[in-house]
C-alpha cells in the first residue's frame, strides 16, 4: 500500500511538474513573440517617422501659412521617437496622434493644386499609403500575439503558472479615438 502510494505521489508531482514546465515555457515563448511583434511594430512607425520630414518641407513649400499644422506634426514625431519603447499605451497615443495629423496635412493638400500635382508629393502619399498598410498589418499580428498571451493568463490551468510565475497581461496597440479609425481619403486627381 505505501509502495502505491509513494507511485502514485510520484506520478502526481511528474505530472504537475511537466504541466508547470510546459506552461512556463509556453509564456516565455509568447513574452518572446510579443517582444518581437512590436518590435516589428516600431519598425514600420520609424519608417512612418523618417517620412514626416520630407513631409512637413514638401508642404511647407506650397503651403507656408499652414505653418502650426506642421510644427505640430514635427513636435509629435520628436514626442514618438523620445518614448520609452516599452510603453506601448504611451506609444500608442502618440502615434494615434501623428495619424490625425497626417490626415490634417493630407487634407491641406487639396487646397493646393500645385502640392497635389507635385510628383514628390505624390510619391510621399504613396509611401506613406503603404507604410500605414505594413502599420496595421504589424499591430495586427502583434495585437494577435497579447490576445493569445493573454488568454493563457486568464485559462486554467496556465492561470496557476502564470500567477505563480508573475506573468501580467500585455497591453494592446488600439486606437482609443473612434474617428482616427477612419481611414483618409487621398485623391491623385
Amino acid at each position: 500500500m505505501k509502495k502505491i502510494l509513494v507511485l502514485a505521489v510520484l506520478v502526481v508531482v511528474l505530472g504537475f511538474s511537466g504541466l508547470t514546465g510546459c506552461s512556463y515555457n509556453k509564456f516565455t515563448t509568447q513574452e518572446e513573440a510579443i517582444k518581437a511583434q512590436w518590435g516589428q511594430v516600431q519598425n514600420q512607425l520609424q519608417r512612418r517617422n523618417d517620412l514626416i520630414p520630407n513631409l512637413v518641407e514638401t508642404v511647407k513649400g506650397y503651403a507656408s501659412h499652414e505653418r502650426g499644422t506642421l510644427d505640430q506634426l514635427t513636435k509629435l514625431r520628436a514626442s514618438a521617437q523620445q518614448a520609452p519603447s516599452g510603453d506601448v499605451a504611451a506609444r500608442a497615443e502618440t502615434e494615434n496622434q501623428i495619424t490625425a495629423m497626417i490626415g490634417r496635412v493630407m487634407a491641406v493638400a487639396e487646397a493646393y493644386p500645385d502640392l497635389k500635382a507635385s510628383a514628390n508629393f505624390q510619391s510621399l502619399q504613396q509611401d506613406l499609403g503603404e507604410i500605414e498598410d505594413q502599420i496595421q498589418l504589424a499591430r495586427r499580428y502583434y495585437n494577435g500575439t497579447v490576445r493569445d498571451f493573454n488568454v493563457m493568463i486568464e485559462q486554467v490551468p496556465s492561470n496557476i503558472i502564470a500567477s505563480w510565475f508573475a506573468f501580467r497581461q500585455a497591453p494592446f496597440f488600439e486606437i482609443e479615438n473612434a474617428a482616427d479609425r477612419a481611414v483618409p481619403k487621398v485623391s491623385f486627381s
